[in-house]
């Protein structure tokens, strides 16, 4: 495995040929902001996603265009599919952030089972730091 070494005159240099991609990875950290629950779940058109997701899964964030609320922002899974929303109470200060080019990501805490389709998921979401 490659190593970042220090050398003269404050010099980064990578031992090995990595990409930067693997020598970023060590120094990347998420920070907790807050914790929330996925909106919109008893709407996806594709319930088997909830099915499918547990306890520890990463979720991304992305925002999107949304003529009910300005700040929309969807939770998707790591394949691709649609969980539902940050709640709207909950995204304005999100929304600002990833506005501003921040990397959000969110990671499932909690699944209860509740009446028929729906499911209290709670998340917490964190700013990813490099």
């Amino acid at each position: 495995m490659g190593e970042l070494m220090i050398k003269n005159d404050d010099l980064a240099v990578l031992t090995e040929s990595k990409g930067i991609g693997d020598v970023l990875k060590p120094l990347i950290r998420e920070i907790h902001l807050f914790d929330t629950y996925i909106a919109g779940t008893t709407h996806l058109k594709d319930k088997t996603v909830l099915d499918e997701i547990e306890v520890g899964h990463k979720l991304t964030l992305k925002r999107e265009i949304n003529k009910f609320d300005a700040k929309a922002i969807m939770l998707i899974t790591e394949d691709g599919k649609r969980v539902g929303y940050v709640p709207e109470k909950d995204n304005i200060i999100f929304s600002r952030l990833m506005d501003a080019g921040k990397l959000l990501s969110a990671r499932i805490t909690d699944i209860k089972e509740r009446k028929g389709d729906f499911r209290q998921i709670s998340i917490g979401i964190y700013l990813v730091d490099f």
